[in-house]
């Protein structure tokens, strides 16, 4: 097994020049002692930097690491923006309905059927619109008695979903069904299995019967007005049924954040093999499905090229609550981001991040309640970045609440960036976490076999250290969760 903080075989291709010339740095390739600050004395540096002269002349010394964001700091940034996105919509949809102007702003809170609500986020308290039960029901199949036995039965039964039944004299019993309501002066409900007829027809009790018996009275389970759920909560299935068993027939939700992926690149193929140094588009069929799944609503997926007046439309005309391009993050001549970002006005909120893969990712404040969040064109990089900073945005606009974090022992070592977090792809066995290979930076075979992302400090990790796990959403949920 190759040492933390050694690249070799397929992972050799992630790094930089200024991650070799970092590797160079460290005596005999071992981990930097990140307590003792343990470097290579300067000339090490001065012979790397002169071997690798021309291709590395410009690049930036590991000390003076890229103006970066730590991979904590930017997600944290992230879902501050949400949130304050969310909370200005709020406070613009009461004013809004204060001047009862009927034009909502895009993120209010919105009201919708039942049968749409599920994995949204209550945006008002659940309060019961009547008492549940709304009357006293039997909750057993058998006899609803009157006084002690035994009991003189009434031809009819007594049927769920009917009127009130007849009252019961003393003495007196009849037939009744689960959630019938009970008729007027019933004592208790006589289940089926504890009671006999005669050959006169009287009904004899075989146990003791006592009073109040298997009948669920009105507002056993709350009065009308009582409180049942916070807003803030996450609609399941089980919400659903206490909505309905309140009264409800919409929801007070706070909405799905609306996205539109750009997908940016004159060399990407839409279908077919590669060829004549084109490649196939991995992210246009990825991202929206993998967006829905971190609960948002994809309203479109455009191609646009390598094109800045098109990225430049793209862009100004949305009305998306969240933009993600795809490539163009970097400083080349055709990335095309950063230039629109400034030509905007837009404030970068975060310009590059301090993990691998994904470094040159970036969040923007396009409008006060519309961001863009600008992924690597590398695969397993633009996971990276929508872990980092799409999900803990989409999570804040949507009002979820943020996942335990967790974190599990490694089965394996993983290689570390010498200065970056570095985002392993794993599964999950019992209470360890196994690294993947294929996990460099425009590799997807690692995380489509993956049930999580291990977070891997920088240096690396050895066998058996704990790291933090970011679970792939339908390794959790299941993928019908996830995408219906």
């Amino acid at each position: 097994m190759t040492a933390p903080g050694v690249r070799a075989g397929e992972d050799a291709h992630d790094l930089d020049v200024e991650e070799a010339l970092a590797l160079v740095k460290r005596p005999h390739g071992r981990t930097p002692d990140r307590t003792s600050g343990d470097q290579a004395p300067a000339p090490v540096l001065q012979d790397a930097q002169l071997a690798a002269q021309g291709t590395a002349a410009a690049a930036p010394r590991p000390d003076a690491h890229h103006r970066a964001t730590p991979w904590p700091q930017a997600r944290a940034t992230a879902e501050r923006a949400g949130r304050t996105a969310r909370a200005t919509a709020e406070r613009a949809g009461r004013a809004s309905r204060t001047a009862r102007d009927t034009t909502a702003p895009r993120r209010s809170p919105a009201s919708v059927p039942l049968d749409a609500a599920l994995g949204l986020v209550l945006a008002a308290p659940l309060a019961a619109l009547t008492d549940l039960p709304s009357f006293d029901t039997s909750a057993m199949d058998g006899w609803a008695v009157a006084g002690p036995g035994p009991w003189a039965l009434r031809a009819e039964g007594v049927l769920a979903g009917h009127g009130e039944p007849a009252r019961l004299a003393d003495g007196e019993a009849v037939r009744i069904a689960t959630g019938a309501r009970i008729p007027p002066d019933t004592t208790a409900v006589l289940r089926s299995e504890h009671g006999r007829t005669d050959d006169s027809g009287r009904l004899h009790p075989t146990r003791d019967v006592g009073h109040g018996q298997d009948i669920r009275p009105r507002a056993q389970e709350c009065r009308t007005g009582d409180q049942l759920l916070p807003a803030g909560t996450l609609v399941t299935p089980a919400v659903l049924g206490l909505a309905a068993a309140a009264g409800y027939d919409t929801l007070a939700v706070v909405p799905r954040p609306r996205v539109e992926v750009f997908v940016l690149g004159d060399e990407l193929l839409t279908g077919g093999l590669p060829h004549d140094g084109l490649i196939r588009d991995a992210l246009g069929p990825m991202l929206p499905p993998w967006l829905r799944a971190l609960g948002a609503e994809v309203t479109s997926v455009r191609r646009l090229g390598d094109d800045a007046e098109a990225l430049h439309r793209a862009v100004t005309g949305s009305e998306a609550d969240l933009v993600v391009t795809t490539g163009g993050t970097a400083a080349g001549p055709v990335d095309h981001v950063h230039p629109t970002l400034r030509r905007i006005g837009a404030e970068l909120l975060v310009d590059g991040v301090k993990v691998r893969p994904g470094h040159p990712m970036l969040l923007a404040r396009i409008r006060e309640d519309q961001h863009l969040v600008g992924l690597p064109g590398n695969p397993l990089a633009a996971v990276s970045g929508l872990l980092t900073l799409a999900e803990p945005l989409l999570r804040a606009l949507a009002g979820h609440p943020a996942p335990e974090r967790y974190a599990l022992p490694l089965k394996d070592g993983a290689h570390g960036h010498p200065f970056d977090t570095r985002l392993v792809p794993v599964t999950l066995r019992g209470d360890r976490a196994v690294p993947l290979h294929y996990n460099g930076p425009a590799m997807l075979r690692g995380v489509a076999a993956a049930d999580a992302l291990a977070v891997v400090p920088p240096g690396g990790a050895e066998p058996g250290q704990e790291a933090e796990i970011l679970d792939l959403p339908w390794a959790t949920a299941g993928i019908g969760a996830c995408f219906t």
